[in-house]
């Protein structure tokens, strides 16, 4: 089994930090400012999907320190069907022969336990590389019975929050998890976690890595604004719910089109 003992060092023995980047950036900054690792993602309004070929090879080029790629389809929940795990298998090619050093993944069973069938598949593909199995394990049924799932399907690590909103929030449940993965495994602490709190969090939880976004709002650099468009939707997160494209929706569109251009009849052409 390809997993890592690990030994939950103390602060003044060293933690590992890993940024949660979506641009080179932001890749560039998190390596200036001293982190050990990055996980690279875009959309993280959406808690991060997969990046594109061009951010991963670029990021690969510019950056030294490990790169961990996130792979996930889409935002919403971590049910998948054929089709999207065909795709995170496609991506996960794709990021290995760019070159990077780790992959970041997860699947789900409707009933809140580890799909143990696509993570294995997810798995398998990302060797020889690292891998972590990311935040949809805070949306666990029971989260120590996840973590035993994982474990036997060879993860490295797991990225949690100790199942709540933010990771001092989730102090109990992530102690408890470190202590159960010793020596199987690496508990990395996220959620909410910056200078302020990092030292309770690593000293209690007793966990030798945490990820951080570690960002700020940077105003755009554009002079001409139109104020009165706006690209984006509204969002509010929501893992339980998500917008599809619909058939019958394209069928109506495409039918308003084939009647506006139609050529006119003798009727129409009456009026």
């Amino acid at each position: 089994m390809a997993v890592t003992p690990i030994s939950n060092p103390t602060i003044a023995s060293g933690v590992l930090v890993e940024a949660c980047v979506d641009s080179v950036e932001s890749a560039l900054a998190a390596e200036a400012g001293g982190a050990s690792r990055i996980e690279l993602s875009e959309n993280l309004y959406e808690g991060g999907t997969t990046p594109s070929a061009g951010l991963i090879a670029l990021a690969r080029e510019r950056v030294r320190i490990p790169i961990h790629v996130l792979i996930r389809p889409r935002g919403g929940d971590f049910l998948y069907d054929e089709d999207e795990v065909r795709v995170m298998l496609g991506d996960i090619a794709l990021a290995k022969e760019i070159g990077v050093d780790g992959i970041v993944l997860g699947a789900l069973f409707p009933d809140g336990s580890v799909d143990d069938r696509c993570t294995r598949l997810l798995v398998e593909a990302s060797r020889p590389l690292s891998t972590t199995f990311h935040r949809a394990f805070d949306l666990v049924r029971d989260p120590f019975e996840a973590l035993d799932t994982l474990v036997a399907l060879g993860v490295d690590r797991v990225l949690t929050s100790g199942g709540a909103p933010t990771a001092a929030e989730g102090l109990e449940t992530l102690a408890a998890l470190a202590w159960r993965s010793e020596g199987r495994g690496t508990i990395t602490a996220a959620g909410g976690i910056s200078d302020h709190n990092v030292a309770r969090i690593v000293t209690e939880a007793g966990v030798s890595e945490v990820h951080v976004r570690a960002s700020r709002r940077r105003d755009s650099l554009m002079r001409f604004r139109r104020e009165s468009v706006t690209l984006g939707k509204p969002y509010v997160p929501d893992e339980y719910a998500r917008v599809v494209t619909t058939a019958d929706l394209v069928r109506q569109v495409v039918s308003a089109c084939a009647e506006a251009s139609a050529p006119p009849t003798a009727e129409t052409a009456a009026d």
